[in-house]
């Protein structure tokens, strides 16, 4: 095969001296196909891409150039000729680049230096039109007249000086040109789309630049950004928060390099000046929080930005000084917020989203706390601000008590216990249920479904509030207050969890109260927020399996909560999550020690059951069920949710629902056909400890089973590498340590490029580790990887992974057997200088070969021809060695086979005879002893 593919070659190369392009091009091709050398087919791209220059096809020659680059970094042919592809396709910046580094490695190639001062001219002279552009759209977006006469083009200007500013030149002749100037001017245009090209130029300025960013900053003001994003049009809000954000960042950014290794210079108790920038931005926000002129959207997206910016990014960072700052600072206004009741007049105004947004923001910066100092004070500021509100004569501070208390019950459940607690809360929260006002029951209703969160309250409730709760939802005339106490119902009746023996109703209450619950879900009259209050219902009934098998054969009901998930009530997201993780049944069950169990029923105590409608083969047509209704749809859309609702807990359901999907190998294409490979993605950085190791997991299954090029097209198959080596842990499951041997083993196959992403992210030890392991099956996968990633450590002298691959040549697993010497035949081909060190690596080396040779196996015997093959080509003594053995006359046979499956076997066998003879350890072909016959 590799000599073909070198004949190929050679008349590809004769074909090209001659002119003849398209013949040379069909021969780089077909040798393409039949090489199995790495080095050779990084020439033949090399040699492809110089083909494709001449048929100007340029995009196909920068792509076969860095196929070539990905083998060799220092082929500086292959990177010239994608300088020169680079060049055509008019990004000159890469090509520039990559025509300094061909200088650098010959500086006296006059053919690179010509293309240097080709590229330095082209990039000038782009920045000189760059200059005349942004002079051009300046003049035409400050002419008044025009703004009045002809607004499309003023429009068609904004949106190029958008594009311009992605670009850095552009983006730095906006900035010197006092485009910030007219960028403000935009901004008080009044005109929504003009101010959201404002928005995305000032974007494009400020992102990854510190200097410019401060610059902005300081003269366009955070009153007026929060001025922008104050405005009732969503998008404008949004816009403006995306600005906010990427300041934050670059700044944040740019400041810890500013102050790396500068700690010294800073006194003891003194506030970095970084740190202050930070709460100077920070306070405007906060300030946001209450004022009445901002809008719902402006809110969410203060609140969005503090979730984002205030808390640790890592718990190992003993900073959390952020934080306390903005409970000292804002806390009663963010209590404020929380506290507000829509209904009740002279509040700011909200959206569905906000109490929820609240609820995270408190909980981000409850969690962020390191000491019960810390988090006591906390508490106490809530209690106080309760207290207060809950002791005042007026209805409406009372409701704003009870309302704050609900947040705090989402958020940081501990301290919503304890405010819950204080005197009179829980009995002003019943005695308001039986309210005539509506508003004064939603908020009480809504107080007692938040309350009945742990079993010792729950079954207080259940003795107390029960009664109230039917009496409201069967004599309501108000369906927001019915679906609420619908929902205060199901929450009591799921208080039993999967245990299929504690029933807190009677038999066939819970059933009721899930038809009614997909009864109001697929009500489209009713408005969202009481629609949502029904998947909040199923997400507490769908614990018991019956209910699951009813929701999952309404496909009107699995439409409905979708379409809901795809919606723009984010507050939605997490019972969605959790309806469909209990669907799935993809929520973590222990099972119980069966001796535990025997002794717990001898000692009269309770032992949980498992419904039968629990087994898996319920869960697996159930999982079909929503596969054929769209989940995955679903859930992609979930994951692109930007809001603060979208929780890591509720990233966790996400990761744990699409590992549920993709069990069976036959549903793998319809996930990744969806979206579901890349939706998985996010989940693994951003989401709790459990949930990205799901979301990994998630990943090796479809790694192992699709292609990941077509799975993870582009760039996104290189950030599939990190969360599969991460499985590679003591902490996971033996199951997910082989499921990402397996997904990395195919990554390992693809490209040169990606084995280096494998070796940089510390995986060869790893791998390494399973390879010792005592199951069969994980020390084979972790061989085959290995086999993959071929590394260059092996040449190592003090090392004894060469004494591994031949000793495993010999072990009885047939799989291991198979991975450990198609490995040792790829390096002893690749490296013939490992040849010499196999005799030092155990004195039983050549019955581990001739086994090979004598296995019943075809993929074996072909492993050890071609091992054998190897060592001969490499050093007359070796073959020496192998001669003087019963291996002579073992290839003799393997030579004279006829057998048309045996061809390559017979080629390997053969070149190992003619070798013998060219060294003169053999006179002619032997014939077949006796002896060996009657072995064959």
């Amino acid at each position: 095969m590799s000599q073909d593919s070198s004949t190929l070659r050679e008349e590809g190369n004769n074909h090209f001296k001659a002119g003849d392009v398209q013949q040379a091009l069909s021969c780089y091709t077909k040798a393409l196909k039949i090489s199995d050398c790495q080095s050779e087919s990084a020439v033949l791209y090399r040699n492809r891409a110089a083909c494709y220059l001449k048929l100007e096809d340029h995009t196909k020659a920068e792509a076969d150039a860095t196929k070539a680059l990905d083998v060799d970094q220092g082929d500086v042919k292959a990177r010239f000729r994608r300088a020169q592809a680079l060049q055509k396709l008019g990004r000159l910046d890469q090509a520039f680049t990559d025509a300094q580094k061909c200088a650098q490695l010959e500086p006296k190639n006059k053919a690179f230096q010509d293309l240097l001062r080709q590229l330095g001219a082209q990039i000038q002279q782009k920045l000189s039109s760059t200059d005349s552009r942004v002079q051009q759209m300046f003049k035409l977006l400050l002419d008044s007249s025009a703004a009045v006469s002809d607004r499309q083009k003023v429009g068609k200007a904004a949106q190029n000086l958008v594009v311009l500013s992605r670009e850095d030149a552009g983006a730095e002749q906006i900035f010197r040109n006092d485009g910030v100037k007219l960028l403000q001017n935009l901004l008080d245009s009044q005109q929504e789309d003009l101010i959201l090209s404002a928005l995305r130029t000032l974007v494009g300025l400020c992102t990854g630049h510190q200097s410019r960013t401060m610059a902005i900053v300081n003269e366009v003001g955070m009153d007026r950004l929060c001025g922008v994003m104050a405005s009732a049009a969503s998008t404008v809000s949004l816009s403006a928060c995306h600005l906010i954000q990427v300041m934050f960042e670059a700044l944040t950014e740019g400041m810890k390099k500013e102050i790396r290794g500068k700690d010294e210079a800073i006194l003891p108790g003194e506030t970095p000046p970084f740190t202050l920038r930070l709460r100077s931005m920070l306070r405007h926000l906060i300030d946001m929080l209450p004022a009445s002129s901002v809008s719902g959207a402006g809110r969410d997206s203060a609140i969005n930005l503090l979730v984002k910016q205030v808390p640790r990014k890592s718990l190992k960072n003993p900073d959390n000084s952020l934080t306390l700052w903005v409970i000292d600072q804002g806390l009663k206004k963010i209590l404020e917020v929380a506290g507000t009741v829509p209904e009740v007049k002279g509040g700011p105004p909200l959206t569905d989203n906000t109490p929820m947004s609240c609820s995270v923001l408190l909980n981000k910066l409850y969690d962020d706390l390191k000491s019960d100092k810390e988090r006591e004070n906390f508490n106490k500021l809530c209690e106080e601000y309760v207290q207060y509100h809950f002791g005042c004569s007026d209805m409406e501070s009372k409701l704003r008590a009870i309302q704050t208390v609900s947040v705090l019950l989402q958020g940081p459940s501990d301290v919503g216990n304890r405010t819950l607690e204080l005197s009179g809360i829980m009995d002003a929260v019943i005695s308001l249920c039986a309210s005539e006002n509506i508003s004064h029951q939603q908020v009480a209703v809504e107080a007692l479904i938040h309350a009945a969160g742990k079993a010792k309250r729950a079954s207080f409730i259940t003795a107390n509030g029960v009664a109230l709760l039917k009496e409201l939802y069967k004599k309501s005339e108000n369906d927001r207050i019915r679906v609420r106490a619908l929902v205060g119902l199901c929450k009591l009746g799921s208080a039993g969890g999967t245990d299929f023996s504690m029933k807190q109703f009677a038999e066939g209450s819970t059933l009721k109260l899930a038809k009614q619950c997909r009864k109001w879900l697929c009500n489209e009259a009713l408005p969202p927020a009481s629609r949502r209050w029904a998947i909040e219902g199923l997400a507490y009934l769908t614990l018991d399996a019956d209910v699951k098998e009813d929701l999952v054969e309404d496909k009107k009901a699995l439409q409905a909560m979708f379409e809901l998930a795809k919606s723009e009530d984010k507050t939605v997201l997490y019972a969605v999550g959790s309806t469909l993780v209990n669907c799935t049944n993809s929520y973590d069950v222990e099972k119980p020690d069966p001796q535990m169990v025997e002794l717990a029923k001898y000692a009269k105590q309770h032992v949980p059951e498992e419904h039968p409608k629990d087994a898996q083969s319920f869960v697996g047509k159930r999982v079909v069920k929503l596969l054929e209704a769209g989940v995955v749809s679903a859930l992609v859309c979930m994951v692109k949710q930007e809001s603060p609702v979208l929780t890591e807990a509720c990233r966790e359901c996400i990761a744990r629902v699409i590992l549920a999907l993709v069990e069976r190998q036959e549903d793998r294409g319809l996930v990744v056909a969806q979206g579901g490979g890349k939706a998985l993605l996010p989940l693994v950085s951003e989401s709790t400890d459990q949930g990205k190791i799901k979301a990994a997991q998630a990943l090796a299954k479809i790694t192992i089973t699709s292609n990941p090029e077509i799975a993870f097209p582009g760039e996104r198959v290189y950030e599939v590498v990190r969360p599969l080596v991460s499985l590679l842990a003591l902490d996971c499951t033996m199951l997910q340590n082989f499921e990402a041997l397996m997904a990395l083993t195919n990554l390992a196959g693809i490209s040169e490029r990606l084995r280096q992403k494998i070796i940089k992210e510390k995986a060869v030890p790893k791998i390494e580790g399973y390879m010792f392991e005592e199951h069969d099956m994980v020390r084979a996968a972790a061989t085959e990887c290995m086999c993959n990633l071929v590394q260059k450590c092996y040449l190592a002298p003090d090392s004894d992974r060469l004494k591994l691959l031949v000793l495993y040549s010999g072990e009885d697993d047939e799989r291991l057997r198979k991975a450990a010497s198609g490995t040792l035949a790829m390096l002893t081909g690749e490296m013939p200088e490992l040849c010499t060190r196999i005799p030092d690596t155990t004195s039983h080396w050549l019955e581990i070969f001739q086994a090979l040779l004598l296995s019943e196996s075809q993929d074996l015997r072909h492993r050890g021809v071609v091992i054998v093959m190897n060592l001969m080509q490499a050093d007359k003594s070796l073959a020496e060695k192998l001669m003087e053995s019963e291996a002579l006359e073992i290839l003799s046979v393997l030579a004279k086979g006829d057998d048309p499956k045996q061809a390559s076997i017979q080629k390997a066998a053969q070149r190992c005879l003619d070798l013998a003879l060219e060294y003169g350890l053999i006179q002619k072909p032997l014939s077949l002893t006796r002896e060996l016959v009657d072995i064959w």
